[in-house]
């Protein structure tokens, strides 16, 4: 049993996404969103360390957010968040993807 570093710092980053975006703008709905889509993303690296065939849950959150911050960038412009989370995102669920091969 190989422990999911890779899921792991993912979901941290997404929460560490979301911790900036309310110190540096005061928002609270980023914090909530990235504690909520970090704790998520932590669970299902948590369920790929136990069983590497189990995705679902690291699938579902990466899929969501790569829409969502996707939709972001593609209608703000900027990189920062928005761009990289959906493609760190992105990234995942192709690494997700390629798990289950």
């Amino acid at each position: 049993m190989s422990v999911d570093w890779i899921g792991f710092g993912y979901a941290a980053l997404v929460a560490l996404g979301g911790a900036i975006g309310y110190i540096r703008k005061g928002s609270i709905v980023s914090l909530a969103a990235g504690l909520f889509f970090g704790l998520v993303s932590g669970y299902g690296a948590y369920c790929v360390t136990h069983d590497p065939k189990d995705v679902k849950i690291s699938l579902f959150s990466a899929f969501i957010l790569t829409i969502v911050m996707g939709m972001r960038f593609k209608r703000s412009k900027k990189l920062v968040p928005a761009g990289i989370i959906a493609g760190l995102s992105l990234v995942m669920i192709l690494r997700l993807v390629f798990l289950l091969l």
